[in-house]
């Protein structure tokens, strides 16, 4: 079985996202299971400044349109798994992937529209035609649409063979671009699948052209089918509901695991549970609150972003600052978000701390040191957070959508196999309401709470039940003819 993931971003090479996770964790778990899998991503200047990079083929070029483009495929090895470099510095060496840290590059449409054309050449020119070509996100969505276009004559009878697969990390980001800012798709103008009169919609396109759909949560593959979850994608989606599943991502427990971690000063385990007081000792001296042992604390690590549940923590945050609770908040993003948090962690000095940026310690000391971990989210596609939180004992107080559904199971609903606390309304009562039930276990159940913390701890989602699901995914799309 032979597999092309073409992805924008790899954990350990690039990364702004858990997409990056995706792309690193998947590939390796499936090479394990005796798939021939090879990642194929742009050349961004951060990995070329920093990574040994031999030729993986002559230099190319196509031509498309009235243009010709040229690029050339570097090749490194990446825990056992070969990854391709789209090598194109006028789109890719720059200082950021997406932005310049501030704005979105404006052509962004062009640049990955280049390289959904630039994947296929590439594969051709180094003699891989995979049996699958697994594509992430709108950054990728084209190249299904390309792989069956007659505008690439030259190269579509190679891949007649060829199944594509497209997995929805995020369908809030769908690559909306003007025809006129992408010369690449100018033949195309008005008529790629999905697209309005003067817009392409990658994702959308990709979905229409693509042989099987999938997403990062059984939940979230349901909620695509609707019209409140899906961001648009629900009548397209429900052409063909049978070619849409939704499996879950794992996590990566070599990097997430209290018996083992390298960022944390005490470490500790499901059977030896006396280093998580220690580490939530070091939390409250990191985030300046009181030592307080019995005082629960909260954690959340996150962007700030109405996504991740800001309308509903918010205007609830006062009084839940009048409990007998700590709370430390990590992250950056919405400036509105950012100034209202630090202006509460001021006014409750003593109960809350916000810690603007992000750093990989800190996010690591707060899933060891905190007694709860909070994802009101309004949407999660998957989410990994809550999966580190059951890991480390650190119960996962969410809303129950996308895969926090999947992965946390409430103690209210099954109480011998529960491992946190969910909410449903999109409500900030409704958030108030569950953080409070948290905190009365807390307080008054004691051993509920510790036996809730030996099941999240011995709770596990792995990437190799995901690569497992896949295998069985490519190998029944590889039987079917197009």
């Amino acid at each position: 079985m032979r597999v092309a993931f073409a992805v924008s971003e790899v954990e350990d090479l690039v990364k702004t996202g858990g997409l990056a996770d995706v792309g690193k964790c998947l590939p390796i778990a499936l090479k394990s299971l005796d798939v021939d899998v090879r990642i194929i991503m742009p050349l961004y200047k951060s990995i070329a400044d920093t990574h040994p990079l031999v030729d993986a083929c002559p230099a190319q070029s196509f031509r498309y349109g009235t243009t010709r483009y040229t690029f050339q495929v570097k090749q490194l090895e990446l825990h056992g798994v070969i990854v391709y470099f789209i090598d194109c510095p006028d789109y890719f060496h720059r200082e950021g992937i997406y932005s310049d840290g501030y704005e979105a590059f404006a052509d962004n449409g062009q640049r990955f529209a280049f390289f959904a054309l630039s994947v296929l050449h590439a594969l051709s020119n180094i003699g891989f035609i995979p049996d699958i070509l697994h594509c992430n996100d709108w950054h990728t969505a084209l190249i299904p649409f390309f792989m069956r276009s007659t505008t690439c004559a030259e190269i579509i009878d190679e891949f007649a063979a060829t199944r594509s697969i497209l997995t929805i990390h995020n369908a809030a980001f769908q690559g909306v671009y003007a025809y006129r800012d992408v010369p690449i798709l100018a033949e195309h103008s008005g008529h790629l699948p999905c697209g309005e009169n003067d817009y392409a919609n990658y994702l959308q396109a990709g979905l229409a052209s693509c042989d099987f759909v999938t997403t990062v949560s059984p939940n979230y593959a349901s909620e695509l089918l609707t019209n409140l979850g899906s961001h648009g994608l629900s009548a397209l989606l429900s052409k063909r509901p049978s070619k849409l599943r939704g499996i879950l991502n794992g996590c990566d427990y070599s990097q997430w695991d209290p018996s083992t971690d390298n960022h944390i000063q005490h470490h500790y385990s499901v059977d030896s549970m006396a280093g998580k007081a220690s580490c939530k000792t070091a939390l409250q001296q990191r985030a300046n609150l009181p030592i307080a042992e019995k005082t629960p604390l909260i954690g959340m690590v996150c962007r700030l972003t109405e996504q991740k549940g800001f309308g509903y923590i918010l205007p609830i945050l006062k009084r839940l600052l009048q409990h007998n609770v700590q709370l430390v908040i990590v992250g950056t993003g919405d400036p509105s978000v950012v100034q209202q948090l630090s202006e509460l962690s001021s006014l409750y000095s003593t109960k809350f701390a916000f810690i603007q940026g992000f750093s990989n310690q800190d996010a690591h000391w707060v899933e060891a040191g905190s007694d709860f971990f909070l994802m009101p989210s309004q949407f999660e596609p998957c989410g990994l957070n809550q999966m580190y939180s059951l890991a480390y004992g650190t119960l996962p107080i969410v809303r129950g959508v996308g895969g926090l559904k999947d992965t946390v199971v409430d103690v209210e609903a099954e109480p011998h196999r529960a491992t946190g606390f969910m909410f449903e309304a999109p409500q900030p009562e409704a958030l108030l309401h569950c953080i409070r039930r948290a905190l009365l276990c807390y307080h008054e159940s004691p051993e509920t709470f510790a036996a809730l913390q030996q099941t999240a701890m011995r709770t596990r989602f792995t990437w190799q039940q995901a690569a497992a699901d896949y295998r069985a995914l490519y190998e029944s799309l590889s039987r079917e003819t197009v």
